[in-house]
């Protein structure tokens, strides 16, 4: 449906490094990220950013944050380009070791998070804070921005507090929205790296077609796709599998030990799947055996009303056109739910942009995008899914796809025209 030629390097060659071929460029994946960091903090009126969020952190140091932060790890980003990051001290030790375009790396002080909630002591909690916003000013006046508004990238008021105490000028919104806006137009090194955990949960999808049959317990089946996407060198934070009844609506416990019977729907959700942190949201389903009337149609439904939505997505279309592409109260199947309103409706049909993180900018969604529309750019990245009852089950289909000059391009490949059908004996 798009007119996007992909290029020499682009469609996933490989998982590994070599000298014969051009893949992701590792080093020129780091330089953009933080140039372009850079390029939205020289826009603002900010000295610096203080970066305490994981996918932050890891869009500018390149370091390998797995999730929600604990906070016992944050970076300073200045105007000029410098970058000084603490940790803990395994980690930092490491990091000076195996990672040099890190030339100022410290051992964090953590006054947020795990570290502070765990102490059980108010004093604890007000050494570890004053100590963190101490060793930041230290650092602020090395390199000259001290007298600057500091940005930071979370609202954490205790945070702010402490850092004001130090004589800093604190600015929570601006270094959020900077970092924000820096992340929501991806490189092309970031789009392969997208690409390529697509290609990862394919081979999953792959797997769960080859392991679902009759007698296998869902988390049976799950457990081997899991096991598939870690043997490509996935970092796997989350999925799930979920059969029969359990697909609608979605059983909330996600994989559950229900034994898999003939004429199941089953569907699986890679989402949270990272390749070199880029995270996948990927939804198909599978029918054993094969699929009665009823379900084929239902299918057919989930499918049309997602690529009415693609058809909608291009530069300079706005997210309020987009998500009229969604289905109506009525198609939402409200009456089921007892809801009134779309923002009741939360994941049953929307957009979301994917990155270091599993909900960037831009979000398209009938709760939200109506009233409060954002406009969409060329290198935006997002995952557009669906859902649709059959009888006691349900479907659901899900495209990761990049906003090109001309529309999207689909970096998700497995077969969404029909529900695969797998065969048992």
């Amino acid at each position: 449906m798009t007119g996007y030629e992909r290029g020499f390097m682009e469609g996933t060659r490989g998982t590994q490094a070599v000298d014969w071929e051009q893949r992701i460029d590792t080093r020129r994946l780091r330089r953009e990220r933080t140039e372009r960091a850079l390029e939205r903090l020289e826009e603002t009126d900010l000295g610096a950013v203080l970066l305490v969020s994981d996918p932050n952190i890891r869009y500018v140091t390149g370091l390998a944050m797995t999730g929600g932060s604990g906070a016992d790890h944050y970076t300073v980003l200045t105007e000029e380009g410098d970058i000084v990051h603490w940790d803990t001290a395994d980690h930092a030790s490491d990091q000076r070791a195996n990672c040099p375009w890190l030339e100022d790396v410290r051992y964090a002080c953590p006054g947020l998070g795990n570290v502070p909630r765990a102490s059980g002591s108010a004093s604890a909690r007000e050494f570890l804070l004053s100590t963190m916003a101490e060793t930041v000013d230290e650092a602020l006046e090395e390199y000259g921005v001290a007298d600057e508004t500091l940005g930071l990238d979370v609202d954490s008021p205790a945070l702010v507090a402490a850092l004001e105490e130090r004589g800093l000028e604190v600015d929570v919104s601006t270094a959020r929205s900077a970092m924000e806006s820096a992340r929501a137009i991806k490189t092309d090194d970031e789009i392969e790296c997208l690409r390529m955990v697509a290609a990862i949960c394919e081979a999953g999808f792959q797997r769960i077609a080859e392991e679902t049959k009759p007698g296998k317990r869902e988390t049976e089946v799950w457990g081997e796709a899991v096991s598939e996407l870690w043997r490509h060198g996935a970092f796997v934070g989350g999925g799930y599998l979920t059969s029969g009844p359990n697909t609608w609506p979605k059983h909330q416990a996600n994989s559950t030990d229900r034994v898999i019977r003939p004429g199941d729907l089953v569907y699986a959700d890679f989402y949270n799947v990272g390749y070199l942190g880029y995270r996948s949201c990927y939804y198909r389903t599978f029918s054993v055996g094969e699929p009665t009337e009823e379900q084929r149609e239902a299918y057919r439904t989930a499918r049309d009303n997602l690529y009415d939505v693609l058809e909608r997505i291009e530069p300079g279309a706005t997210t309020d056109e987009i998500a009229r592409g969604f289905p109506d109260m009525d198609g939402e199947h409200a009456e089921y739910y007892d809801a009134d309103e779309h923002w009741q409706l939360t994941t049953n049909h929307w957009a979301h942009g994917l990155g270091l993180q599993l909900y960037e900018v831009p979000l398209v969604w009938r709760g939200l995008s109506l009233d409060h529309p954002i406009e969409i750019e060329e290198g935006m990245t997002m995952a557009v899914e669906t859902q649709e009852p059959a009888g006691r089950q349900g479907v659901r289909v899900e495209e990761m796809v990049v906003v090109r000059e001309d529309g999207v391009e689909i970096l998700s490949q497995w077969p969404v025209e029909e529900i695969t059908v797998l065969e048992y004996q």
